[in-house]
């Protein structure tokens, strides 16, 4: 409150928020002078203060200090420069998760399960994943040094490797799992996802294609301009994909620009709790105008846009400016504002919706907002029994197919199988590895057993493209999905003919005025 001449008078906007700067600077400078230890500023501020007031508005504001910010533009523009695997911590190392198809790491040699224990002069010793993966990026055209330690071999091994671009593929898959029925795994939105889905489909020869399942699972969403592109794919021109409102920003829609070439088949949308934003926008799109079976569990719910902004000093923010909207109208965010963040990020209440928020696609079928999208049928996965649990805790097959290739060739035929010799092997590895389990449960799981070696080891054996096509081909949930793809085609049948219909009202009124 402010006095003036005349009484007492609110403070504006603009001097509240002057006052509240006063008094971080005060609370700042007090912590700098007095704190018990060094206070580093960078820190307090890029890892205090900034995401701390961020916290207080939504889950999905953040800040970004230069190394992150940089990440990010990576991720979505899809490519970075380094020799190109993933790496992980397992019991306080950093190893190889698997090298990318075709890179410099898969190139030079390296295997799932190596150790990383020096990058040029530096050891790896006591650095996280973070600092290691930063010593293994770099200019295109330098050479990095790689130590690795590996299973079966007693001496490093060392890899001479010269870095290159290394694309970040958003879209995976893109093959038929039957004849006629083709399969594509969106794993993220980033600047090239469109095209990478469109490369897809010419490959495969989308003339060809009589059926698709289109996998979004686990797909956190990214660039929203390319999730309005990719839902485009299987509509007619001018059917609306998306709408955004914000305070200061202005009403927009994004639709179809032109009919889309994938709009004939049927199409059933794999989601799961983790499908999130941009791939919200997909999957309520293609469920809005009827153009798809959504087939799982009901998606996470974020209904905000956020706008990145560049900062002077190489930090960038990521701000909520705007609400989305499906075609149907719903915004599917859900509630944060009574919950923890840490329990809105686990998703654990997958029946939340707004029933205030009740909306109806092309055809007339309800529709809730407030809880993500409502799958049209859902799915529940078997749940693990006790001895998966614990072969899967222990990252067992990971580490056996490390141990049964160490010091062998890793060359396998095409369409190998782990026969029986391979599956007691492994059996006694888990003996080694004191894992619990008894002959009862090893037989009931055996075929589940031999289902997990096939994929582990294909990753080294094959590629990790490999791998991922022999687990969607033995996906449980994939092979429902194509038991309802006439659900998808009674769905995609029934629209076009709710269109004709409307067309016809339509010049049947146009006809009367003009009479």
């Amino acid at each position: 409150m402010f006095l003036g001449g005349g009484g007492v008078s609110a403070a504006t906007p603009e001097q509240a928020a002057d006052q509240s700067l006063r008094n971080f600077s005060t609370v700042y400078d007090a912590v700098e002078k007095n704190f018990a230890d060094e206070v580093k500023g960078s820190k307090a501020i890029y890892k205090g203060a900034i995401p701390g007031m961020l916290r207080t508005l939504d889950p999905h504001s953040n800040f970004f200090d230069p190394r992150d910010f940089q990440m990010m533009r990576e991720d979505q523009q899809g490519s970075y420069s380094g020799v190109g695997m993933q790496v992980g911590p397992r019991n306080g190392r950093t190893i190889v998760i698997a090298p990318f198809p075709g890179s410099p790491a898969a190139k030079a040699g390296l295997r799932p399960g190596d150790i990383i224990q020096q990058v040029n002069d530096t050891k790896t010793d006591g650095l996280n994943t973070t600092e290691i993966a930063d010593l293994l990026r770099g200019q295109k055209g330098t050479k990095v040094q790689v130590q690795i330690g590996r299973e079966g071999v007693s001496n490093p091994i060392f890899f001479t490797i010269v870095r290159d671009a290394i694309p970040r593929f958003s879209v995976t898959g893109g093959f038929f799992v039957k004849p006629g029925i083709a399969f594509i795994r969106v794993e993220s939105f980033n600047e090239n996802t469109n095209q990478e889905m469109e490369e897809k489909f010419k490959k495969l020869g989308e003339k060809n294609v009589q059926a698709l399942i289109l996998d979004l699972r686990a797909n956190p969403g990214g660039v929203l301009t390319e999730g309005v592109d990719v839902a485009a794919h299987f509509l007619k021109k001018n059917e609306l994909v998306v709408s955004a409102h914000g305070r200061n920003s202005p009403n927009k829609n994004w639709a179809a620009r032109v009919d889309g070439s994938g709009k004939d088949y049927p199409v059933v949308v794999l989601v799961d709790r983790y499908t999130a934003s941009a791939a919200e926008i997909v999957s309520g799109a293609l469920q809005d105008h009827d153009r798809a079976w959504i087939f799982g569990e009901n998606t996470f719910g974020k209904g905000l846009v956020q706008t990145v902004m560049q900062l002077g000093d190489g930090t960038g923010l990521a701000l909520t400016t705007a609400h989305y909207y499906t075609p149907s109208g719903r915004l599917i965010q859900r509630d944060y504002s009574n919950i923890s963040f840490l329990d809105y990020y686990n998703h654990s209440n997958l029946e939340e919706r707004n029933m205030q928020d009740v909306k109806m696609t092309d055809s007339g079928r309800t529709v809730y907002g407030g809880g993500g999208i409502t799958p049209d049928e859902k799915y529940e996965p078997a749940k693990a029994d006790p001895f998966q649990v614990s072969v899967l805790r222990k990252d067992a097959f990971f580490y056996f197919s490390a141990k049964y290739f160490g010091a062998r060739d890793t060359n396998l035929p095409k369409g190998w199988e782990p026969d029986d010799a391979v599956v007691n092997q492994f059996r006694d590895y888990l003996k080694e590895k004191e894992i619990e389990f008894t002959p009862e449960q090893f037989a009931t799981d055996r075929d589940w057993i031999k289902k997990q070696l096939k994929v582990t080891m294909y990753v080294a054996a094959f590629s990790s493209d490999e791998s991922q096509r022999v687990a969607i081909e033995q996906d449980p949930m994939v092979g429902k999905a194509i038991d309802l793809l006439p659900k998808a085609a009674a769905l995609l049948d029934s629209a076009k003919k709710l269109r004709v219909q409307r067309m016809n009202r339509q010049g049947d009124a146009t006809a009367a005025v003009a009479r």
